[in-house]
């Protein structure tokens, strides 16, 4: 499956993913609750055959800055080498603050917030998606990340731990 061979049976969103994947790397949705109870996250479409590594997400963030973070992320792994591990602390991403990325629960990888990534995963590969990683962002004010004591309830509550709670 690629931007190549499109499926007749296709959806034209479908159809999109493959396309933005086979331009730009990847591709982004950006999932909002309209009723505003749910923080808003973006995840990646394509890491996994861009940079033979996991997915990523992003809880909490401004669609334009979830996507740059995303973005930024691939073009680390494809230009210098990044490698996605649990723990792995990340420049670049957010001003000012380095971006933790921590591994997801396999049991968490579900279609509520990775829906498009585990269709093109099984399509493309033929098994589930089984690695994802969630890019975590440090309070603004003191600099704590969600598992820091101290850390603020807000950042806390935008960034649901998909996660184990401890840093390994």
């Amino acid at each position: 499956m690629s931007g190549d061979d499109f499926d007749e049976n296709f959806t034209d969103h479908e159809r999109e993913i493959l396309a933005n994947i086979d331009a730009h790397g990847c591709h982004i949705p950006y999932v909002f609750d309209p009723d505003g109870g749910r923080p808003e996250f973006a995840y990646s479409v394509g890491f996994p055959h861009s940079t033979d590594q996991g997915e990523v997400i992003v809880f909490g963030m401004p669609l334009e800055l979830a996507g740059f973070m995303i973005n930024e992320t691939l073009r680390q792994c494809r230009d210098d080498g990044l490698i996605l591990g649990d723990g792995l602390r990340i420049s670049g991403l957010l001003k000012g603050f380095d971006v933790i990325a921590r591994i997801v629960r396999p049991e968490l990888i579900e279609r509520e917030h990775f829906n498009s990534a585990m269709w093109h995963h099984v399509g493309r590969y033929g098994t589930s998606l089984t690695v994802a990683y969630q890019l975590v962002w440090p309070s603004a004010a003191t600099g704590l990340f969600p598992w820091d004591e101290g850390c603020h309830e807000d950042v806390i509550a935008l960034q649901p731990a998909l996660y184990e709670t401890s840093v390994h």
